[in-house]
């Protein structure tokens, strides 16, 4: 009972049940089910087509991953056996087409885990996290956790598509690229945070950091993540023309859906000055630092992503093509949603601000001299018309820095208040932990020139054979032969060598010339 298939053909070569059912005794009954490959780890995204309904990728494809039924006649045995039949009406069943997906086990699975290990940590609702190759838009890994009663976690919905939420500072990216664009702002332009307070008709907008930054430039005000700041900077240049900042994100596609083949995207909103049942005097001011709109995660990751790409905006994308019988029936191409959401100047001077939010910012804290990483921290408030006070933490950024690979968010609601709930410290480290592993084992791969390369090996192979083929009774100078050329010259003369670095010689400890004494020590340092 329950055999694999692999069990199956080994049981099958036994000598007894090669005498087939009448003599050997072996009837087959094959059972069907349904397995995810990787258990439980994205099975959200992967999905499912059945009674509960079509669900994430599974859900999206299931006219190409269905097949066509067979039919086979039966007779009915003792104890309820079927024995099959032989019939020339039997009609062999057609199998659905394979769908090749764009996730990388290796990248899904370090996201999974270091979001997993944050949930725990924080004892967080639940959280998502989404890594995006920067240049194609393949979706390389999609995590969605969430929280069971025991305190467990598993993938019950997949936020990272569905739930639009308030996004806080991630959104100062936005309206910065507006105010850049429409040029009432430079990044050297000083901004006045006061003492950390300013106040729209009686509420306030106070900064994280207790008295404010002072007077800082707008650059730094990006950085630090001052709300008094950003508010300053978007509504003292657009409260008399509100719908100019708002035409501003629509350029950029900031507001719409992105339009995923797979069901259930969230709705975005962004609050329109036309509308007077949704707009008053506190909504560009609270829009300014993230509050009063909402996205998905995917949303805000396909902006950023934006940034990352040069201003070039991609759409995600979950499925690199369909396969039927091993042979590729439809393959899906990247597809642009916008092919520059602004000026080429307006990304370089964001770039450098993302860069230095991780070198000198709110997320310092995640700063490595190893690689480069430029993002966004992001804590925002949820439930705050309640008794209890939410938050919702996130990082939203790209790496490596100054040439982006992969872009990523990571989103985690309602931690633990008493163990933290700010984003560089709950969201960030699990963006460093992922880009960490990723950097790690991703091999560097450069382009060389092939001709100019053999015709360098060819002249390093001669100077070492017309070296190798000499009579020698002085120790040769080896200073610039490839390291691995000089150690085998030296040894077949009869020299013990050690070596210290890569690449070509540098150096040789005894001097070019000296008389031969073999067993004698080299050392040779490498460039």
């Amino acid at each position: 009972r329950n055999l694999s298939y692999t069990e199956y053909q080994k049981l099958k070569q036994f000598p007894i049940f090669k005498l087939g059912a009448y003599r050997g005794g072996f009837i087959v009954e094959q059972r069907t089910v349904r397995e995810h490959p990787i258990g439980k780890i994205a099975e959200r995204a992967v999905g499912y087509d059945d009674y509960r309904g079509r669900v994430g990728i599974e859900g999206s494809f299931y006219e190409f991953l269905r097949g066509k039924k067979g039919k086979r006649l039966k007779q009915k045995i003792a104890k309820g056996q079927w024995k099959p039949l032989n019939d020339n009406n039997e009609i062999e069943p057609i199998d659905g087409k394979d769908i090749i997906t764009t996730i990388d086990l290796k990248i899904q699975d370090v996201a999974h885990h270091a979001l997993l290990a944050q949930l725990e940590k924080f004892e967080a609702d639940h959280g998502s996290v989404v890594v995006m190759d920067s240049k194609s838009g393949e979706v390389k890994a999609i995590s969605n956790l969430g929280r069971t009663s025991k305190g467990t976690y598993f993938e019950q919905r997949n936020y990272a598509i569905y739930e639009s939420h308030e996004p806080g500072s991630t959104f100062k990216l936005m309206g910065m690229v507006v105010a850049l664009e429409d040029q009432v702002i430079d990044t050297s332009e000083v901004i006045d945070t006061e003492k950390g307070v300013i106040r729209f008709h009686g509420k306030p907008v106070r900064d994280s950091h207790h008295g404010g930054y002072g007077k800082i430039s707008a650059a730094r005000v990006f950085e630090v993540s001052s709300n008094v700041g950003i508010v300053k900077i978007i509504n003292e240049n657009y409260a008399d023309q509100p719908e100019k900042f708002i035409a501003g994100l629509e350029r950029m596609n900031v507001g719409q859906k992105i339009g995923l083949p797979i069901k259930g995207e969230g709705q975005p909103k962004i609050p329109d000055p036309k509308d007077k049942n949704s707009w008053n005097g506190l909504s560009l001011p609270w829009m300014a630092y993230g509050y009063g709109v909402s996205f998905t995660p995917l949303q805000t990751l396909t902006f950023y992503n934006a940034i990352a790409n040069n201003g070039e905006m991609v759409k995600p994308r979950f499925v690199k093509e369909i396969r039927a019988q091993g042979s590729t029936v439809t393959k899906f191409e990247k597809e642009v949603m916008h092919p520059k959401i602004c000026s080429q100047e307006t990304i370089d001077k964001v770039k450098e601000m993302m860069l230095n939010v991780v070198k000198r910012g709110t997320a310092d804290n995640i700063y490595d001299k190893n690689f480069s990483m430029a993002g966004k921290t992001g804590t925002c408030q949820t439930e705050y018309w309640t008794d209890e006070t939410q938050y919702i933490s996130s990082f939203v950024g790209y790496f490596p820095a100054d040439e982006p690979k992969y872009s990523c968010i990571v989103v985690i609601h309602k931690p633990n208040k008493k163990t933290g709930y700010y984003g560089n410290i709950v969201a960030a480290p699990v963006f460093q932990s992922i880009a960490r592993k990723i950097y790690s084992d991703t091999p560097v791969v450069e382009e060389v020139d092939y001709a100019a390369n053999v015709q360098d090996v060819e002249q390093e192979y001669e100077a070492y054979y017309k070296k190798a083929n000499t009579s020698h009774t002085k120790v040769p100078d080896v200073r610039n032969m490839a390291g691995m050329d000089a150690v085998s010259l030296l040894e077949n003369m009869g020299y013990r060598v050690r070596i210290k670095g890569i690449g070509k010689v540098k150096n040789q400890s005894v001097k070019a010339g000296s008389p031969l004494k073999k067993g004698e020590v080299i050392n040779l340092e490498l460039s």
